[in-house]
């Protein structure tokens, strides 16, 4: 008798695992769908209009893909191949790097929610709600004013002061130890303290061009992402990608609790501090090329758990198809919404993100921990 139960047992875990392994597979084809299309539509509409079917066939030239020329172009910054017609120098040159830079920014934010959200065991944590994006973005804006000849090492700089603003957080939240609770608090006050300081450093730029564009900044765009963004934010995507795929074990653990996780011999603290470094990496190679684009991070791996479960494997999966896809697509509409004036991406995330998040809010009575 034992031995039927055992069988009907693995049986039932077996069926579970063919239909979470479906439902990733059609969020995955639906985000690619969607990104698609976002695509084609972003790449149709413009001061230099193109049908549906010039737009792709002009994305999906095999010219264009299988040229040594363009990628050297395109990836190592080498000159524009004389031999491109108008349309490809108008689709390759300016609307489709905008895509590119939408596709790497939505899934750092996504896959970087994620991991802050198992780190903190709180549906509701962020890289803004931890106060790392206000410190990237803090340095960004300084380089932006003052710096602007240090413009290729942006991530860098971002990284750099996302990873001191979580280290803020990290010494407040300290207390023998620290606890999910304390860290969202203590990066509430952290952010709190460094937005005042971005909206501090306005009062002290003289040009108007500048201003203008920190203002777009703060409010995240992506209407002159270029070539030279892929480029800055490419190497680090890649990178923290790799790395979050690479801790899955340790962030399943994790979600079982501190105390079976430190039961099972994992150093809870060390592990949850190096998690939270990807996290910040994936975040500035975000802020640097795109600025302070709200609810990705927040939304999209609540919308990921709620298809798929909380294993960390298939959650970051789909944060990184999900993520590209909804940012993209609102990128067209805050392109094409109020034509011929375009809103930063930024505004049309909230606009989206508050309501879903609302809506969570009336939906779930126990919102908060993952």
């Amino acid at each position: 008798m034992v031995q039927v139960f055992d069988r009907l047992a693995k049986l039932r875990a077996e069926a579970s695992d063919r239909y979470a392994t479906s439902k990733l597979a059609v969020l995955v084809v639906g985000s690619l769908a969607v990104l698609l299309g976002s695509t084609i539509l972003q790449v149709s509409f413009g001061s230099y209009p193109l049908t549906l079917g010039e737009a792709w066939r002009t994305v999906f030239d095999a010219e264009m893909l299988f040229s040594l020329d363009v990628w050297r172009w395109a990836l190592l910054g080498a000159e524009v191949p004389e031999w491109l017609s108008p349309r490809q120098i108008v689709v390759w040159n300016l609307r489709l790097p905008r895509i590119l830079v939408g596709v790497l920014v939505g899934a750092n934010l996504a896959v970087a929610g994620a991991l802050f959200q198992i780190v903190t065991r709180n549906e509701l944590a962020s890289p803004y709600i931890l106060g790392v994006s206000d410190g990237a973005g803090l340095v960004v804006l300084l380089t932006l004013t003052a710096f602007y000849d240090l413009m290729p090492f942006l991530p860098v700089f971002a990284a750099l002061g996302g990873g001191l603003a979580f280290l803020l957080v990290y010494a407040i939240a300290w207390k023998n130890g620290t606890s999910p609770v304390r860290l969202v608090l203590a990066g509430v006050v952290v952010g709190t303290v460094f937005g005042s300081v971005q909206r501090a450093l306005f009062f002290f730029i003289d040009d108007l061009g500048i201003a203008m564009a920190a203002q777009a900044w703060l409010s995240g765009t992506l209407m002159n992402a270029g070539w030279q963004e892929v480029r800055i934010a490419l190497p680090f995507t890649v990178l923290s990608m790799v790395l979050a795929f690479a801790v899955t074990q340790e962030l399943d653990v994790l979600l079982l609790g501190e105390d079976r996780a430190d039961s099972l011999g994992m150093p809870v603290e060390k592990v949850r501090f190096a998690i939270a470094g990807i996290g910040v990496l994936s975040t500035a190679a975000a802020i640097a090329v795109a600025g302070l684009i709200g609810f990705v991070g927040l939304i999209v791996p609540h919308m990921v758990r709620n298809i798929l479960g909380s294993d960390s494997k298939p959650l970051l999966t789909g944060c990184l198809f999900l993520g590209p896809a909804l940012l993209v697509s609102a990128d067209v509409g805050a392109r094409l919404a109020l034509s011929p004036v375009q809103l930063p991406v930024g505004v049309i995330t909230g606009i989206v993100g508050g309501p879903y998040f609302l809506y969570l809010m009336r939906k779930k009575e126990n919102l908060g921990e993952v």
